[in-house]
């Protein structure tokens, strides 16, 4: 009769001791792996892209912003306006055709990359760019204290991104 051999369970215990962080490091890639990503499965069983708001509403948002400004110690009831330098931008995929005519000009025609899935024809976003401020105006019974000023010019420049120029706060009744 045969002899069965069974494996050296001490000679495998050293293998495994002596690779260790290799198999750590294999674990850690799998868990990786197979981590959530965050995006959600659509109804159509697409895989969707975080939402991208395609509507920019200006005078909402300088509602929001008085509403928060008026928060300010001493600032009172803020009013808010806004002026942009461009608006929403949207950059959809396109192919480019060129065609060279006799008297060496050229030509070019542009189309609009379309997919055409499950949930039906949807053109190819690249990117979209949001709207850019020029300036801001804020009026404020408070304004006439320079310390209330300051916090408010810093307040809308951390929320729109202008520089301290491009802000004013007045005083209002």
């Amino acid at each position: 009769m045969r002899e069965i051999r069974r494996p050296d369970t001490e000679k495998i215990r050293r293998f495994f001791w002596e690779y260790k962080y290799v198999f750590i490091v294999i674990a850690a890639g799998i868990l990786l792996l197979l981590w959530p990503s965050g995006r959600e499965i659509s109804r159509s069983g697409e895989t969707g892209l975080p939402a991208v708001r395609e509507d920019f509403d200006l005078e909402a948002l300088e509602e929001k912003m008085s509403s928060v400004l008026s928060q300010v110690e001493g600032a009172g009831e803020v009013t808010v306006a806004l002026t942009l330098k461009s608006g929403m931008e949207r950059v959809l995929a396109s192919d480019r055709e060129t065609s060279a005519e006799q008297n060496g000009r050229g030509s070019w025609t542009t189309e609009t990359v379309i997919l055409d899935g499950e949930a039906g024809e949807e053109t190819v976003l690249l990117s979209q760019n949001y709207p850019t401020f020029q300036g801001a105006v804020v009026v404020c019974p408070g304004a006439g204290d320079a310390n209330v000023r300051l916090l408010l010019t810093q307040a809308v420049s951390a929320l729109t991104g202008l520089g301290a120029d491009r802000i004013t706060v007045c005083k209002g009744g």
